[in-house]
Formats: structure tokens, C-alpha cells, sequence
């Protein structure tokens, strides 16, 4: 059960002096964190964290009575929400409008496109005023009625937090399995429920990752477990139906803390498989689906720096590997003699292509590309391996496969947008040729046209002479002197690549005079996978320097000026937005760091927390000297310095698993003792969620209201 956190937040400021014993205190209106120092010496290197207090543990977290620390905790926590609330109470009409906005352009009685398999067809459905969908289908009849597997406005009402997680239902059509988180931790609980009578089976399974992937016996679910501390991914399951958790069979148990693990089935229907993770290794084995408690055989034993993912076709396994294949390649293998020395080339290694993903059909074969930074779909149809791609327009744009579940289908659906482009949702026939438009988003209030927008793709040169991408968008008009304001974007990190997306949200901005910018930096893959190898590990500074040199190269061209230069991220794009601030600090007029990973150090030192073990590859383990210093040198927290900052608005959720709270916490603790600037520095903590942030289709439009209206109000824009 959560604390009740709310009975201090309306704590008035005049009072925060006097709850200085309590964690923090009143100076200039703005709380001030108590310090207690805390010596931690490593390599025989001394940090003291004065703000170390700040962490609590789950057990503290989730008591229903709050200890003296917890306490302090919370009093402050709330303190900085109290200072927040009366920081922008001059926005709050403008926060309001933001609001208004983005709502009025949402379709509330919308519908996802349907989704046919094994003989009925899927699709969820919004009713106006609701947060969540209806999860529904109907048996492929004529005049067939609607069945609601799942009611989310009812099971989410009254709930601080509420998301149903993975959807499966039985090979017979009979039983759904689903999950549910109501603290925001992405510990998952999964149901049952029979679609025949509606009842909810006894059956109940904890600490799940949300997952669950069912045997061709109608009977039998496989699951993933978390690690109830580090939350770890690794354990799987074989759940029957009808018999207590307690005696689920445990099938798999991944050993090295450095690794996660997962359970699916093959789209051909034929194997379960369990596939074990970790930033440069894979590992698989497989089941026949019929026979779920059979023995399971390991396609390839992990090896050092092989990355490999699965995949079935007929009498074949079909690997996507980077074996001897920096941008990887897809090999083949039999299903009776999997290993590695049995791959035969499929689609050789491309220096300029990066294979990103594949989509299996009986008659098809689907692969994602990108070449140049750009995404394509290739189809190569299995009789004779002729192939041929679909075709895209945009400078810059996002294309992914999904929604499709049937093996035989002839029929491939993909989503595509661009910045000024919806979301649109097309079914293309592999054989003819035919693209079909089943669904664009449609924008209301009948202000918006795509035309109305600019969208381009140019190249910053970083400070070593690469090129990086830039995706831009503007309203048509704006002029390239100086004067517009402009919000950069950027993440750079695990090798995931932001593709620009549409927003209709984003028109708030858009509308006002701003640009919108997404640097495609090193530590993603967006120009291959040298380009994640070069923004990782002893590298990482180049994710940093390219986001700064894209914005110099923007401010250079007359995108925009210092004075009107934004910048944005999130969870590793909020350790970019700490890197940047200590690195450049007067480059920059605001920054929203969202829910912003910058306790680097400390972190990756502890592996009690959340996540650390498996980052090790991805940031390096600071008990090695060589990554420790070099940790140390970037780590946002440890290098706040006494000098000017610029305005910044920071984000976080109580209940977050990914980056705890007292990160962000402890960094705007010590920004406001170091500081010496008077610009704007507040911190949003919203005391119900974790790392995604508010649940539900509105809630979330608060939050991102508070954020337009910060920056909007640092240009001076009022309404």
C-alpha cells in the first residue's frame, strides 16, 4: 500500500523554515535540502554526497505508517511541489489552455483498426471523458456481437495508477490472460479470465514482468519473474491452469546477474522460445509448443560479444546476427542442428545497411532496413527471394511493422508518420502491391493541415567532422534570423534511434512561433551500429558533444539564438540534459529533464538497484578504475559546479523503478546550494506514479500542459 503522501502537500511556504529538522528548510522561498554527509571512497577516490538521506528503500516506500526518514523525505519532496505550485501559479491559465488544446484535437470516441486472427477480430475502444479503453473483439460473422474482455474505465477507476500491460488469449479462444500494474513499478500481476462465462479464475501470478505466452495445450502459460529487489527479468515459469502459483514449475533460471530473460512463441505457432539478454550477448532455447513440459534445447550457447535473435520458418531457424556483421546479417540454420557452426549467409552483411528487425509469413518475409539514417521495408517473397521495397516520401519519418499476428496472411500492416504527418495505419498486399490507408489519427478542430508545416533533414558537423542528423519542424513563416524559439530533443543512448514522430500536442508549440528539432546523436544506431558503439562506454561524451554541436549548428544557420534555445529529455536523455547544462550552461535558456538518470557514479557502483547489473556494457562498471574516472567526468550529479545554470523545470515520479526519485532530488538539491544564477530551477514530483508517468489518455496532457507552459513562459508568450 502507498503512503499517504498527499497530507504534506499543501504545506504553505511560509512554514518551510520551521520543518528544517524534517529535511529542508526555507531560503529566499525556495525549499532548501538539509545536508548530512556521506563519505564514499572508491579507488581510493573520496565523493561526499551531502543528500545520500534521500534514498529509501521499497520496504520504507510502501510502509503504511512513514518512518523519521521517510518522513523527511516526504516533507521535502512535497516542499519542492509546493514551491513548484506557487512558481507557475501565473501559468495556470496558460496550463489550462494547453490543456484544453490538446484535448480538444483528441478523437475521444476513438478505435484502434481491427486486428483478425484465429477467427474472431480484436480492436480497443475509447468512450468519451475515459481514460481507459474497452479491450474487445468479435467472432468473424456476420452481424456479430461485441464481446469487452476487459472493461479499463471500470477496472481503472479510483486507482492512483492503472495500466493493464500484455493481452493473450488461449489457442481455443477460451481464456485471456492479462496483466495489471497499480503502483507504476512494472511489476505486473497476471488474471485469468473466461470469455465464455466472464468469471475471473482463482488463478493469480505476482511480480511479473507482464508477459505471458501460452502452450498449444490451451492449458498451459509460461511466465517471467522479477527479482522482488533489483527487478531483474530472471526466472520462467510453466504455469497450469487451476493450480496454485505456489507450484508453477520453474523452467529456466538466468544465473548471471548481467543478463535478463523473456519467453514468446513463434508466429509459425511451432516453439516456445526463451531468449536470455544483455547489452553484447544473446542467448536462446526452444520447445516444441506441443509439448510444454518437454525438455528445451539452447539454439546457441551465449558467447562474448555474439548478438543473435530467432526466428521461424518451415524446417528452419532464421537468426539475425552480428556475427562477423557489425550492422548484422540473417543467417539460416536447421531446426534439428541449430548451432553456430551450421549458420548458412541469408541476407549477407551490409556495411551501409543496418538490419533492425524481421517480420515472418508463410509466403513472405519482411525486413527492416535503414540506410543513411532512414527506415525501409524490404519484401522478399519466399519462392523465388525476389524482393522489392516500399516507398516513403518525407525527408524524415517513422515506419514499423505490426499487428501481425497471422502466419499466413498475405497482407502486412505498418504505421508510418512523420513530424507533420498523423500516425497512419496502412495494410499492403506483399503480392500486388496495394497499400491501403485503414486509419490516419485524425487531428480535430479543423485548424490543422500537414501543409501548413515544414519538415526537414539537414547535417550538424560535430566537433571530430561526423555529420549528424537533424529532423526539424516548423509552422511555415518562421524566420530563420535568430529570433524563433526553439526546443532541441534528444536521448542517445542503448542504441535506440528517435525517429521522428507526429505530435499533435507538439501543434501547442508549433503554433506559438517555436521549432521543433530531434538530434539523432551518437549512443543510438540511427546511421548504424558503429554510431551506438561510438556513443557508449568510453565514447560517451560524443552523445554530448553532438547534441551541443547540433544546437550551435542550428544557432549558427538562424534556426534560433542562445536566448530562445530549449532543450528536452528523458531518463538517459535527462543524463544528456545534466551533461549539457555542466558542459555548456550558457548555451541554453531552459531545459525539461525529464525523469533525468544523473547519479551516474553512484549508480552503476550500487547493484541492489533496479537495472545497474545489466548497464554495465552500456556505461561500463565503475569498480573498473578506467570507467570509474571516466563515469566521474560526465556524471551530471558529481559535476555541478558554483556558476551559472539556465532555467530548468525537472520532472520525476515517487514510484519510479528506472531512475529512483532521489536522483532527481538529490541533483536539484545540490544545483540550488551551488548555483549562482537567480534563473527559474523547480522540480515536479508527482507522488502516485513511476517512470512512464501518469496512466490514463488525459492525466499525462497535464503533465506535458506544465512543461509548454514553462518554456512558453520563459519566451514571454502568455496565452
Amino acid at each position: 500500500m502507498k503512503p499517504n503522501t498527499g497530507l504534506f502537500a499543501s504545506i504553505s511556504l511560509l512554514t518551510l523554515a520551521a520543518c528544517s529538522e524534517q529535511g529542508m528548510e526555507s531560503k529566499n522561498n525556495y525549499p532548501v535540502a538539509k545536508k548530512v554527509p556521506h563519505e564514499i571512497t572508491t579507488h581510493g577516490d573520496k565523493r561526499v554526497d551531502n543528500y545520500f538521506w534521500m534514498r529509501l528503500s521499497d520496504q520504507q516506500k510502501e510502509a503504511e505508517t512513514p518512518d523519521a526518514q521517510t518522513q523527511d523525505v516526504l516533507d521535502y519532496l512535497n516542499a519542492e511541489n509546493a514551491y513548484l505550485k506557487e512558481e507557475m501559479k501565473h501559468t495556470e491559465g496558460l496550463q489550462e489552455t494547453l490543456y484544453d488544446e490538446f484535448i480538444s484535437r483528441i478523437k475521444q470516441d476513438d478505435s484502434s483498426v481491427p486486428v483478425s486472427t484465429n477467427g474472431y477480430t480484436y480492436y480497443t475502444r475509447f468512450d468519451e471523458g475515459k481514460d481507459y479503453p474497452y479491450y474487445c473483439r468479435k467472432k468473424n460473422v456476420e452481424e456479430a456481437e461485441e464481446q469487452i474482455m476487459l472493461d479499463g474505465p471500470k477496472m481503472g477507476e479510483g486507482q492512483s495508477y492503472f495500466a493493464i500491460g500484455s493481452r493473450s488469449v488461449s489457442e481455443d479462444n477460451k481464456i485471456l490472460a492479462y496483466s495489471v500494474d497499480l503502483v507504476s513499478r512494472r511489476e505486473y500481476t497476471i488474471h485469468f479470465k473466461n470469455l465464455e462465462t466472464g468469471e475471473i479464475l482463482e488463478d493469480k501470478i505476482e511480480n511479473t514482468t507482464g508477459g505471458m505466452t501460452w502452450a498449444n495445450d490451451n492449458k498451459t502459460v509460461f511466465y517471467t519473474k522479477k527479482d522482488p529487489i533489483t527487478l531483474r527479468s530472471f526466472q520462467i515459469y510453466r504455469h497450469e491452469l487451476g493450480t496454485p502459483p505456489e507450484s508453477d514449475v520453474l523452467v529456466f533460471e538466468e544465473t548471471d546477474e548481467t543478463f535478463g530473460c523473456f519467453v514468446y512463441k513463434t508466429k509459425s505457432d511451432k516453439y516456445l522460445m526463451i531468449g536470455s539478454y544483455q547489452t553484447l550477448s544473446n542467448e536462446y532455447r526452444f520447445l516444441d509448443a506441443d509439448n510444454p513440459t518437454g525438455e528445451w534445447t539452447v539454439i546457441q550457447p551465449r558467447q562474448r560479444d555474439l548478438e543473435y535473435s530467432v526466428y521461424h520458418h518451415g524446417d528452419h531457424f532464421y537468426i539475425a546476427t552480428n556475427k562477423d556483421a557489425l550492422n548484422f546479417k540473417l543467417v539460416k540454420a536447421p531446426v534439428s542442428a541449430p548451432g553456430i557452426e551450421n549458420w548458412e549467409d541469408v541476407i549477407p552483411h551490409r556495411k551501409s545497411v543496418l538490419l533492425e528487425g524481421l517480420d515472418m509469413f508463410e509466403d513472405h518475409m519482411v525486413l527492416t532496413e535503414r540506410e543513411s539514417g532512414l527506415l525501409r521495408l524490404r519484401v522478399i517473397k519466399w519462392a523465388d527471394m525476389s524482393d522489392h521495397y516500399i516507398e516513403f516520401q518525407d525527408p524524415a519519418y517513422s515506419v514499423n511493422t505490426f499487428d501481425n499476428p497471422d502466419f499466413d496472411s498475405k497482407i502486412l500492416r505498418f504505421s508510418y508518420m512523420s513530424l507533420n504527418t498523423p500516425n497512419s495505419v496502412y495494410d499492403y498486399n506483399m503480392d500486388t502491391h496495394e497499400r491501403t490507408l485503414m486509419k490516419q489519427t485524425e487531428v480535430l478542430g479543423g485548424k490543422f493541415s500537414p501543409e501548413n508545416y515544414q519538415s526537414e533533414r539537414i547535417m550538424a558537423k560535430a566537433r571530430d567532422g561526423v555529420e549528424v542528423p537533424v529532423s526539424i519542424v516548423y509552422r511555415k513563416g518562421v524566420k530563420k534570423d535568430g529570433s524563433a524559439p526553439l526546443l532541441l530533443y534528444g536521448y542517445g543512448s542503448y542504441g535506440n534511434t528517435l525517429d521522428p514522430w507526429f505530435s499533435a500536442a507538439r501543434l501547442s508549440l508549433l503554433d506559438r512561433g517555436f521549432v521543433y528539432a530531434v538530434a539523432h546523436i551518437r549512443g543510438g544506431q540511427g546511421m548504424g551500429r558503429s554510431w551506438y558503439e561510438d556513443g557508449k562506454l568510453l565514447n560517451k561524451k560524443n552523445t554530448f558533444y553532438d547534441f551541443i554541436d547540433c544546437g550551435k549548428h542550428l544557432i549558427d544557420n538562424g534556426y534560433t539564438s542562445p536566448e530562445h534555445l530549449y532543450a528536452m529529455g528523458g531518463s538517459a536523455g535527462g543524463l544528456l540534459m545534466g551533461a549539457i547544462i555542466n558542459m555548456e550552461p550558457n548555451m541554453w535558456n531552459g531545459i525539461v529533464a525529464q525523469v533525468p538518470f544523473v547519479d551516474v557514479v553512484s549508480t552503476m557502483l550500487d547493484e541492489t538497484i533496479p537495472l545497474t547489473t545489466g548497464e554495465f556494457d552500456e556505461w561500463g562498471n565503475p569498480k573498473d578504475e578506467t570507467y570509474y574516472d571516466y563515469i566521474k567526468s560526465y556524471s551530471p550529479y558529481d559535476n555541478i559546479e558554483a556558476k551559472d545554470y539556465p532555467n530548468m523545470l525537472i520532472t520525476t515520479g515517487y514510484w519510479d523503478s528506472q531512475v529512483q526519485y532521489w536522483e532527481p532530488a538529490k541533483w536539484i538539491a545540490k544545483l540550488r546550494d551551488l548555483k549562482t544564477d537567480d534563473n527559474v530551477l523547480i522540480m515536479d514530483c508527482n507522488m502516485d506514479v513511476g517512470h512512464g508517468g501518469a496512466s490514463g489518455r488525459f492525466e499525462a496532457y497535464k503533465e506535458l500542459a506544465l512543461e509548454y507552459a514553462f518554456l512558453l513562459d520563459l519566451e514571454g508568450i502568455k496565452e
